[in-house]
Protein backbone atom coordinates (compact mmCIF):
# COMPACT_ATOMS: atom_id res chain seq x y z
CA UNK A 1 0.00 0.00 0.00
CA UNK A 2 1.30 3.43 -0.95
CA UNK A 3 1.45 5.95 1.89
CA UNK A 4 1.99 9.69 1.67
CA UNK A 5 4.42 11.61 3.87
CA UNK A 6 4.55 15.39 4.24
CA UNK A 7 7.89 16.74 5.51
CA UNK A 8 8.08 20.43 6.33
CA UNK A 9 11.38 22.22 5.82
CA UNK A 10 12.58 19.56 3.43
CA UNK A 11 15.06 21.49 1.29
CA UNK A 12 17.98 21.25 3.74
CA UNK A 13 19.37 19.67 6.88
CA UNK A 14 17.35 16.97 8.64
CA UNK A 15 14.35 17.62 6.40
CA UNK A 16 16.33 16.98 3.23
CA UNK A 17 17.78 13.80 4.69
CA UNK A 18 14.23 12.65 5.51
CA UNK A 19 13.07 13.36 1.96
CA UNK A 20 16.00 11.39 0.56
CA UNK A 21 15.35 8.50 2.95
CA UNK A 22 11.65 8.13 2.13
CA UNK A 23 12.29 8.68 -1.58
CA UNK A 24 14.32 5.47 -1.76
CA UNK A 25 11.14 3.40 -1.28
CA UNK A 26 8.56 3.08 -4.03
CA UNK A 27 5.71 2.58 -1.57
CA UNK A 28 5.90 6.21 -0.47
CA UNK A 29 4.62 9.41 -2.03
CA UNK A 30 6.82 12.18 -0.67
CA UNK A 31 5.77 15.80 -0.36
CA UNK A 32 7.97 18.40 1.25
CA UNK A 33 7.86 22.14 1.88
CA UNK A 34 10.44 24.86 1.61
CA UNK A 35 10.45 28.52 2.55
CA UNK A 36 13.51 30.14 0.99
CA UNK A 37 15.31 27.21 -0.61
CA UNK A 38 13.48 27.00 -3.93
CA UNK A 39 16.57 26.10 -5.99
CA UNK A 40 17.62 23.45 -3.48
CA UNK A 41 14.08 22.08 -3.42
CA UNK A 42 13.90 21.82 -7.21
CA UNK A 43 17.31 20.15 -7.28
CA UNK A 44 16.16 17.61 -4.69
CA UNK A 45 13.05 16.78 -6.73
CA UNK A 46 15.21 16.23 -9.83
CA UNK A 47 17.65 14.03 -7.92
CA UNK A 48 14.82 11.95 -6.48
CA UNK A 49 13.36 11.40 -9.96
CA UNK A 50 16.66 9.83 -11.04
CA UNK A 51 16.58 7.23 -8.28
CA UNK A 52 13.44 5.57 -9.56
CA UNK A 53 11.94 5.36 -6.08
CA UNK A 54 9.06 7.38 -4.65
CA UNK A 55 7.39 10.27 -6.40
CA UNK A 56 8.60 13.51 -4.80
CA UNK A 57 7.01 16.97 -5.00
CA UNK A 58 7.94 20.29 -3.35
CA UNK A 59 5.66 23.09 -2.19
CA UNK A 60 6.43 26.64 -1.00
CA UNK A 61 5.25 27.18 2.55
CA UNK A 62 5.67 29.89 5.19
CA UNK A 63 4.99 27.95 8.38
CA UNK A 64 3.04 29.90 10.97
CA UNK A 65 1.31 32.14 8.41
CA UNK A 66 -2.31 31.02 8.22
CA UNK A 67 -2.90 31.90 4.57
CA UNK A 68 0.05 29.71 3.59
CA UNK A 69 -1.33 26.86 5.67
CA UNK A 70 -4.60 27.04 3.77
CA UNK A 71 -2.80 27.24 0.41
CA UNK A 72 -0.59 24.26 1.20
CA UNK A 73 -3.54 22.01 2.01
CA UNK A 74 -5.26 23.11 -1.22
CA UNK A 75 -2.13 22.33 -3.25
CA UNK A 76 -1.41 18.88 -1.86
CA UNK A 77 -2.49 16.20 -4.34
CA UNK A 78 -4.04 14.01 -1.66
CA UNK A 79 -4.44 13.24 2.05
CA UNK A 80 -1.45 13.07 4.41
CA UNK A 81 -0.76 9.72 6.06
CA UNK A 82 2.47 10.71 7.85
CA UNK A 83 3.27 14.26 8.93
CA UNK A 84 6.84 15.19 9.84
CA UNK A 85 6.82 18.59 11.52
CA UNK A 86 10.45 19.44 10.87
CA UNK A 87 10.54 23.09 9.76
CA UNK A 88 11.91 25.38 12.46
CA UNK A 89 14.20 28.30 13.18
CA UNK A 90 17.13 28.43 15.59
CA UNK A 91 18.92 31.05 17.65
CA UNK A 92 20.70 32.44 14.57
CA UNK A 93 18.48 31.45 11.66
CA UNK A 94 15.60 33.35 13.31
CA UNK A 95 17.24 36.51 11.95
CA UNK A 96 16.26 35.46 8.43
CA UNK A 97 12.58 35.50 9.38
CA UNK A 98 12.14 38.75 11.27
CA UNK A 99 13.52 42.22 10.64
CA UNK A 100 11.61 43.92 13.44
CA UNK A 101 12.74 44.85 16.95
CA UNK A 102 14.69 42.40 19.07
CA UNK A 103 11.70 41.51 21.22
CA UNK A 104 9.87 40.35 18.09
CA UNK A 105 12.16 37.33 17.86
CA UNK A 106 10.37 35.62 20.75
CA UNK A 107 7.02 35.83 18.97
CA UNK A 108 8.56 34.56 15.74
CA UNK A 109 10.09 31.55 17.51
CA UNK A 110 6.72 30.49 18.86
CA UNK A 111 4.79 31.27 15.69
CA UNK A 112 7.10 29.20 13.49
CA UNK A 113 8.31 26.46 15.85
CA UNK A 114 5.15 25.80 17.86
CA UNK A 115 2.02 27.43 16.43
CA UNK A 116 2.83 26.37 12.86
CA UNK A 117 3.14 22.65 13.71
CA UNK A 118 -0.01 22.89 15.84
CA UNK A 119 -1.98 24.39 12.96
CA UNK A 120 -0.70 21.88 10.42
CA UNK A 121 -1.43 18.98 12.73
CA UNK A 122 -4.96 20.23 13.32
CA UNK A 123 -5.42 20.50 9.56
CA UNK A 124 -4.39 16.93 8.68
CA UNK A 125 -5.49 15.08 11.82
CA UNK A 126 -9.23 14.86 11.00
CA UNK A 127 -8.42 13.08 7.73
CA UNK A 128 -6.12 10.65 9.49
CA UNK A 129 -8.84 9.79 11.99
CA UNK A 130 -11.42 9.38 9.25
CA UNK A 131 -9.18 7.02 7.27
CA UNK A 132 -8.12 5.09 10.38
CA UNK A 133 -4.39 5.65 10.02
CA UNK A 134 -1.81 8.34 10.77
CA UNK A 135 1.61 9.11 12.17
CA UNK A 136 2.66 12.55 13.44
CA UNK A 137 6.38 13.00 14.05
CA UNK A 138 7.40 16.28 15.65
CA UNK A 139 11.06 17.21 15.34
CA UNK A 140 11.78 19.06 18.56
CA UNK A 141 15.32 19.49 19.95
CA UNK A 142 17.46 18.32 22.83
CA UNK A 143 17.51 21.99 23.82
CA UNK A 144 14.05 22.56 25.26
CA UNK A 145 12.59 19.18 24.47
CA UNK A 146 14.95 17.37 26.84
CA UNK A 147 17.40 19.72 28.52
CA UNK A 148 18.51 23.35 28.49
CA UNK A 149 21.58 24.99 27.05
CA UNK A 150 22.79 28.44 28.17
CA UNK A 151 23.92 30.79 25.45
CA UNK A 152 21.03 30.07 23.10
CA UNK A 153 17.98 32.34 22.79
CA UNK A 154 15.53 31.39 25.59
CA UNK A 155 12.56 31.42 23.21
CA UNK A 156 14.37 28.89 21.02
CA UNK A 157 14.31 26.27 23.77
CA UNK A 158 10.88 27.36 25.00
CA UNK A 159 9.33 26.85 21.58
CA UNK A 160 10.91 23.39 21.26
CA UNK A 161 9.61 22.54 24.74
CA UNK A 162 6.16 23.59 23.53
CA UNK A 163 6.45 21.10 20.68
CA UNK A 164 7.32 18.32 23.13
CA UNK A 165 4.28 19.29 25.22
CA UNK A 166 2.10 19.28 22.11
CA UNK A 167 3.24 15.73 21.44
CA UNK A 168 2.28 14.51 24.90
CA UNK A 169 -1.03 16.38 24.84
CA UNK A 170 -2.04 14.98 21.46
CA UNK A 171 -0.95 11.51 22.50
CA UNK A 172 -3.27 11.70 25.50
CA UNK A 173 -6.16 12.90 23.35
CA UNK A 174 -5.49 10.17 20.77
CA UNK A 175 -4.79 7.32 23.18
CA UNK A 176 -7.63 5.21 21.74
CA UNK A 177 -7.27 6.33 18.14
CA UNK A 178 -5.38 4.81 15.19
CA UNK A 179 -3.08 7.85 15.00
CA UNK A 180 0.35 7.75 16.66
CA UNK A 181 2.25 10.84 17.80
CA UNK A 182 5.94 11.14 18.65
CA UNK A 183 8.56 13.81 19.28
CA UNK A 184 12.16 13.31 18.24
CA UNK A 185 14.74 15.52 19.94
CA UNK A 186 18.04 15.63 18.01
CA UNK A 187 21.24 16.91 19.56
CA UNK A 188 24.28 18.38 17.85
CA UNK A 189 23.44 17.55 14.24
CA UNK A 190 25.71 18.78 11.47
CA UNK A 191 23.23 21.12 9.77
CA UNK A 192 23.12 24.73 8.61
CA UNK A 193 21.15 25.64 11.73
CA UNK A 194 23.72 24.17 14.13
CA UNK A 195 26.60 25.67 12.18
CA UNK A 196 24.96 29.11 12.34
CA UNK A 197 24.23 28.94 16.07
CA UNK A 198 27.41 27.26 17.27
CA UNK A 199 30.13 26.45 14.75
CA UNK A 200 30.47 29.47 12.46
CA UNK A 201 32.08 31.69 15.09
CA UNK A 202 34.66 29.06 16.03
CA UNK A 203 38.07 28.48 14.53
CA UNK A 204 38.86 25.13 12.93
CA UNK A 205 40.75 24.13 16.07
CA UNK A 206 37.84 25.11 18.31
CA UNK A 207 35.40 23.17 16.15
CA UNK A 208 37.56 20.07 16.40
CA UNK A 209 37.76 20.47 20.16
CA UNK A 210 33.98 20.85 20.42
CA UNK A 211 33.36 17.74 18.34
CA UNK A 212 35.81 15.78 20.48
CA UNK A 213 33.88 16.74 23.64
CA UNK A 214 30.51 15.64 22.24
CA UNK A 215 29.15 12.14 22.96
CA UNK A 216 31.02 9.57 20.87
CA UNK A 217 33.46 12.34 19.94
CA UNK A 218 31.47 13.54 16.95
CA UNK A 219 28.37 15.31 15.70
CA UNK A 220 25.26 13.44 14.60
CA UNK A 221 24.53 13.28 10.88
CA UNK A 222 21.20 14.33 9.42
CA UNK A 223 20.96 10.88 7.84
CA UNK A 224 21.04 9.23 11.26
CA UNK A 225 18.04 11.28 12.38
CA UNK A 226 16.25 10.53 9.11
CA UNK A 227 16.57 6.81 9.82
CA UNK A 228 14.83 7.34 13.16
CA UNK A 229 12.06 9.31 11.46
CA UNK A 230 11.56 6.55 8.89
CA UNK A 231 11.32 3.95 11.65
CA UNK A 232 8.74 6.01 13.55
CA UNK A 233 6.71 6.24 10.33
CA UNK A 234 6.62 2.44 10.15
CA UNK A 235 4.32 -0.21 11.51
CA UNK A 236 6.32 -1.13 14.62
CA UNK A 237 6.45 2.31 16.28
CA UNK A 238 3.02 2.32 17.96
CA UNK A 239 4.41 1.19 21.31
CA UNK A 240 6.21 4.56 21.48
CA UNK A 241 2.98 6.57 21.09
CA UNK A 242 3.43 9.78 23.09
CA UNK A 243 7.17 9.37 23.54
CA UNK A 244 9.49 12.38 23.55
CA UNK A 245 12.65 10.68 22.36
CA UNK A 246 16.14 11.91 23.23
CA UNK A 247 18.00 11.48 19.94
CA UNK A 248 21.08 13.38 21.07
CA UNK A 249 23.51 10.46 21.43
CA UNK A 250 23.68 11.24 25.15
CA UNK A 251 24.01 15.02 25.07
CA UNK A 252 20.61 15.39 26.71
CA UNK A 253 21.85 13.69 29.88
CA UNK A 254 25.21 15.45 29.77
CA UNK A 255 24.61 18.97 28.35
CA UNK A 256 27.86 20.26 29.83
CA UNK A 257 29.72 18.48 27.05
CA UNK A 258 28.50 21.26 24.77
CA UNK A 259 28.19 24.23 27.09
CA UNK A 260 30.68 23.45 29.85
CA UNK A 261 34.35 24.25 30.15
CA UNK A 262 36.49 22.95 27.30
CA UNK A 263 39.89 21.44 27.58
CA UNK A 264 41.41 24.90 27.19
CA UNK A 265 39.35 26.31 30.06
CA UNK A 266 37.16 28.40 27.81
CA UNK A 267 33.43 28.35 27.37
CA UNK A 268 31.27 28.19 24.26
Amino acid sequence: MTRSVLITGGSGGIGRACVERFAREEEWTVWFTYRNGRERAEELVREAALTGGAKVEAFPFAQGEWEDHELLLDRLPGPVDVLVNNAAVGSKTIEQHTDGPEHGKASAFFQINAVGPLWLTEQVLPGMLERGYGKIINISSVGGGVSQFPGFHPADGMSKAALAYLTRHLAADLAHSPVDVFALCPGAVDTTMFRASTLDELSAQERAALAARLPKGRMITAEEIAEQVRWLAGEHSTALHGAVIDASMGLGVHPGLLTGAGSDGGRL
